[in-house]
């Protein structure tokens, strides 16, 4: 089947180089700290689509033309300016989702993730909060211990999306008190040592909350490479660190106070503190001490005060804000640059999300073409995206307002991720996997997305575009009516298709295969042209200049 074969040729191709990213052995700009591109000259249909790609949730015309309008500084700044969209949350309530025959399903979280991140409009803050819902992991499947697994999952993603452009510490501590989060990792109900039985506190999210949340395996420096001593790569913290950590997340469980379990509302409410299960002794984890005889949510503070000031928190969080929206590999200098811009926001700030982003977007490695022309540059698309990307480029829209798009994770008919749907705490993938025996990993690149691509998910994804590119399904509804004028001129229709979606990534070499392939297409007839517009979008969509982000 020729669809079949040009995806396994994307994978294939995407394999054999251009699914890294820079590395230690991507180029680096000419200036070590060159200033930011804010789009304040003339602005390319091109580049602007490019932009998007890596700003938001999909390009569409309306956007291209907006970023041209405004300059990239311009479009962020109106973009952080909105106010929040309608939450999942809200929208799960205004459906009837709190009804007591759901209270042990997950029924309707699906409808309202996907539809958050393919019809709301702050669609940058949509791509920030799907980017920070892969560091700061929580599963709808890992969602035990209470019913309305849905509203679990919506409140942990609505609390994502409301600080994504406010201040790390503060996340880290809103992440570290939701039931979302307490459930996820176990320590909601954690009890402190009891001398009797021997029992020990959770360890589980003092663990994570370190390796995966803040400050990872092994000391950086504020370029995200591996602090050295005698040659060899350092630890950060030990088995210690983590018995010391865990103690402070002792005391926490759900705030019952209000409302009990038989409505979702608690989920939403910050965990709270009963002090007779808090270990009240002195906690002593990465060099540093919280006193005995804090009160529960003092000692929580005064910890996550540590874990802040630890300097591998800057590289550490930068680089993979960096893998999720432009590149799988930037250079220690773009890690350094934005790790500054961490430690201090201009104004004296530290940890303020907002102007990371900002400056992630507008450093010169993100927006200079020539470096985008290395074949060390770039990321591999991972298959949310792609999908968003197509929805909103055609202003896909459900008649019901249902959303009924479901569960996206099978590898063999659909799209082998899902958000909010990870395996496990380690994401989908993992910030530094390689793919093995490939030309990424001879040339010492990391590829993330790789972790997910194999020969059943390439052919389950190409076939679950090309069902939905041409019959939607019997909720959603794309809408073509741009393109039916081009679909006569193959060309003509591939390069507005290769302008939206990838932001003219496909060669004309690639182009020339794609058009002789619609060519031998007959029109006359608007089902004749539409046949064209559906093979033409499966085809880009199955590309790999499509595929990898550039």
């Amino acid at each position: 089947m020729p669809l079949v074969a040009a995806a396994a040729s994307a994978a294939l191709l995407s394999a054999c180089g251009g699914g890294g990213g820079g590395g230690s052995q991507s180029p680096t700009p000419p200036d070590n700290t060159p200033p930011a591109n804010t789009g304040g000259g003339v602005i390319s249909a091109q580049q602007a689509s490019r932009f998007l790609m890596q700003a938001s949730m999909g390009a569409t015309h309306d956007q291209i033309t907006r970023v041209q309008a405004l300059g990239y500084a311009g479009w962020i700044d109106e973009q952080m300016a909105l106010p929040l969209s309608m939450s999942c949350w809200d929208w799960l309530m205004a459906k009837g989702y709190n009804a007591a025959t759901n209270m042990n399903t997950e029924n309707g979280f699906d409808s309202a993730i996907w539809r958050k991140l393919i019809y709301s409009t702050d669609t940058l803050r949509q791509r920030v909060t799907l980017a920070l819902s892969e560091i700061f992991v929580v599963s709808i499947d890992g969602l035990v211990g209470a019913g309305w697994r849905a509203f679990s999952a919506a409140a942990y993603v609505d609390l994502l999306a409301a600080n994504c452009f406010g201040n790390y510490r503060k996340l880290l501590e809103t992440i570290s008190t939701s039931a979302p989060m307490g459930q996820y990792l176990t320590f909601r109900g954690n009890l402190k040592y009891d001398p009797k039985t021997g029992a020990l506190p959770d360890e589980n999210y003092a663990r994570e909350i370190m390796q995966l949340f803040s400050i990872g395996l092994l000391k950086l420096n504020a370029d995200g490479t591996p602090a050295l001593a005698n040659g060899a790569p350092q630890e950060t913290y030990g088995l210690n660190d983590i018995t010391g950590l865990a103690r402070v997340f002792t005391g926490w469980d759900f705030d019952l106070t209000v409302s009990k379990t038989d409505t979702p509302d608690f989920l939403r409410r910050p965990m709270i503190q009963i002090a007779a299960r808090h270990e009240t002794g002195a906690s002593t984890f990465l060099g540093n001490t919280v006193p005995a005889g804090l009160t529960g949510e003092q000692s929580l503070k005064a910890a996550l005060d540590i874990i802040f000031a630890h300097p591998n928190v800057a590289p550490f969080i930068s680089r993979q804000l960096i893998q999720r929206l432009v590149t799988s590999n930037p250079s220690p200098a773009y890690v350094q640059r934005i790790s500054a811009i961490f430690l201090n926001d201009g104004q004296g700030v530290k940890g303020s999300l907002g102007a990371v982003i900002k400056a992630i977007l507008l450093d010169d490695e993100a927006r200079n073409t020539s470096i985008a022309s290395s074949p060390q540059f770039g990321k591999l698309r991972e298959p949310v995206l792609r999908f968003t990307n197509w929805a909103r480029a055609y202003n896909i829209s459900s008649a019901s307002d249902l959303w009924n798009i479901g569960n996206t994770s099978d590898t063999a008919s659909r799209l082998g991720q899902s958000p909010l749907r990870s395996p496990s705490v380690f994401n989908f993938f993992r910030p530094g996997y390689v793919p093995p025996n490939t030309a990424i990993a001879a040339a010492t690149l990391v590829a993330p997305e790789f972790q997910i691509t194999n020969e059943s998910t390439v052919v389950g994804y190409v076939n679950f575009m090309q069902r939905i590119v041409s019959q939607g399904n019997s909720d959603l509804v794309p809408d073509y009516s741009s393109l039916l004028p081009l679909a006569e001129n193959e060309r003509t229709l591939l390069n507005e298709i290769n302008l939206v979606l990838a932001a003219g990534q496909l060669s004309d070499a690639t182009l020339s295969q794609l058009s002789t392939a619609i060519s031998s297409m007959p029109v006359g007839t608007d089902a004749k042209r539409y046949n064209r517009i559906y093979a033409a979008l499966t085809l880009v969509l199955a590309s790999p200049e499509f595929i990898v982000q550039k």
